[in-house]
């Protein structure tokens, strides 16, 4: 541990810490609160704990007055959130999570995220232990997914493309073991592990973990389908020659805020430089050790990584990152992000192998009228021979597909609606999940975007850009689940029906929108974007993008420093 003594926050510590310290680590009494079926819920410190076994205590705030008004408690049920690095399923996985989701969620959905993994929603209690045994029995668990821990590292979706893709996805597996918890609570409390005398020890995260969540992500320029500037910690793929020889990293991105707190802001990531590849694994650690230490244990709102490089400065923070690794940065290679979506349709890799990426709005896999979308992937996975590869952006990868299988696939996907035609605005925009089972959700986003997108489709259309597209994001409240702050257009939900609007981030991702106007309803917003819009056909310069028009023409002022202008 450094002796900058300092550079520690003093004061009294946010209660989550007691939480975490008492813990034994993260055991709690979580077992014993599965045995009381009085409650559907996890009840005192174990509510928080679940989250570091990748599970949170959610209900179905559609009925939740209607049991109020019947003496019920709400009807609760968890979460789960899957662990994949770089988002990878075998076919015999995926029948397993299809399985599981028809036979014991509430919603019978698999609901892909923009963490590059799946969510079960709607579990009740007497069901969780089977969940975590049956992901189990196929090699899928959900250590440290929540929680104050590293979360799922995050790839770059198709890594058969070129020669080091492959290398790449190795390297987010290898990044997210190393910096995973080592207690045996998971496997004791879920999976039925012996208990066994041992002192438990935690050398990367601590006894008392992270300050706050940690996100991590590799990706392979020129595609940012990541969204680097929303993580802590970022490995940025630099080849030589068709070869992976390094990365620059990334350190203290991060989209969530407070309403009302201009103490939180969004902030991009600063670029600490190059690193051969076998610095990485001790680079990753480092940095973990440093936010570990320096990191906020006193205010949770001000405690990821962006606000410890905001107090104790970016060249103080790398340098103790260095001093830790016994690594010296040296210069960033150089590199550049031109897109951020996925690549749709058909796309053969360097394996002779072929690349099937399906469109799924909202990230939602459920059977609908026309659109088969569960039954398709199942129909999928009992012939694929390759993997499923999840993607950051909330859609599919078929991957690794044998050229013999190509057209008996393309059939499935066709029949049940995987492979629509949809618009590139509808392909540029994504939302988190918010209502009804996110207990922060403040305003709608899934529900609402299909409808939104199809009224910006109109106005594109009506303005003569129907070609064209906006990357659009919803976020029902501010905690950034949707990327809604790396969006030309951002909306954040502030009430039922309302939203703060933002404009003016760019189409790679390298730019913080900024508010335009708070608290106003959707129909308001629908009014400005038709009027903006009209501005930007009429006033564009060659393939201007809407975020840099909106900056250009003087409509919103670029945010630089978002720590001074953000709010400004």
């Amino acid at each position: 541990m450094s002796d900058n003594k300092d550079l520690i926050v003093a004061g009294k510590l946010a209660v989550n810490e007691r939480i975490k310290g008492e813990s034994n680590f993260l055991r709690g009494t979580i077992s014993e609160d599965l045995k009381d079926d009085l409650t559907g819920g996890f009840t005192s410190d174990n509510f928080q704990l679940i989250r570091f076994h990748g599970m949170y205590q959610q209900d179905d705030r559609d009925i939740r007055a209607e049991r109020i008004k019947q003496k019920l408690e709400p009807l609760h049920n968890v979460m789960l959130r899957a662990r994949l690095p770089g988002g990878v399923v075998t076919p015999t996985q995926w029948l397993a999570i299809d399985k599981f989701a028809d036979d014991y969620t509430s919603y019978g959905s698999i609901r892909l995220t923009t963490r590059q993994t799946f969510q079960f929603h709607g579990v009740l209690k007497p069901h969780i232990k089977l969940m975590h045994q049956t992901l189990n029995q196929v090699g899928i668990d959900s250590i440290a997914t929540a929680g104050d821990v590293n979360r799922n590292v995050l790839c770059t979706s198709n890594p058969e493309v070129s020669q080091f893709h492959l290398e790449a996805y190795d390297w987010a597996k290898k990044i997210s073991e190393h910096l995973l918890p080592k207690t045996r609570a998971y496997a004791e409390v879920w999976l039925d592990g012996e208990k066994i005398e041992t002192t438990d020890e935690e050398p990367i995260l601590g006894s008392h973990y992270l300050p706050r969540k940690f996100k991590t992500t590799v990706v392979i320029p020129p595609q940012n389908d990541v969204d680097v500037h929303a993580n802590d910690l970022n490995f940025v793929a630099i080849a030589d020659n068709g070869q992976l020889i390094g990365f620059n990293v990334l350190v203290g991105g991060g989209l969530a805020m407070t309403h009302g707190d201009h103490a939180t802001f969004p902030r991009k990531a600063d670029d600490f430089g190059f690193i051969g590849l076998d610095d990485t694994l001790a680079i990753a650690e480092a940095v973990v050790k440093t936010q570990r230490d320096w990191g906020n244990r006193v205010n949770r709102k001000n405690a990821k990584t962006k606000y410890t490089l905001e107090r104790v400065g970016v060249d103080t923070f790398k340098a103790e990152v260095e001093r830790r690794a016994s690594v010296t940065f040296a210069p960033s290679k150089a590199y550049e992000f031109t897109g951020r979506g996925d690549r749709y349709g058909w796309v053969e890799g360097v394996d002779a192998k072929w690349y099937l990426t399906c469109f799924i709005e909202n990230g939602r896999i459920l059977d609908y009228p026309q659109k088969t979308l569960k039954t398709g992937c199942r129909e999928i996975a009992q012939i694929h021979t390759g993997e499923f590869r999840l993607t950051a952006n909330q859609n599919i990868v078929i991957a690794g597909v044998e050229p013999a299988l190509k057209d008996q696939i393309t059939a499935i996907a066709q029949a049940n609606g995987l492979l629509p035609k949809v618009t590139n605005q509808r392909k540029d925009s994504m939302a988190c999940v918010s209502l009804p089972t996110c207990p922060l959700a403040m305003a709608e986003a899934e529900r609402y975007l299909p409808d939104a997108v199809t009224e910006i489709e109109g106005m594109l259309t009506k303005h003569g850009l129907a070609d064209e597209s906006i990357i659009y994001r919803i976020t029902g409240c501010p905690n950034g689940c949707g990327r809604a702050m790396l969006a030309e257009v951002g909306l954040v939900g502030k009430g039922p029906g309302k939203y703060n609007l933002h404009l003016g981030g760019n189409r790679a991702g390298t730019r913080i929108p900024k508010m335009y106007k708070e608290n106003i309803t959707d129909t308001e917003i629908m009014a400005i974007l038709d009027t903006l819009i009209g501005q930007w056909a009429e006033q564009r310069q060659a393939k201007e993008g809407f975020g840099d028009f909106v900056i250009r023409a003087g409509i919103v002022a670029e945010v630089i420093d978002p720590a001074k202008d953000f709010y400004a």
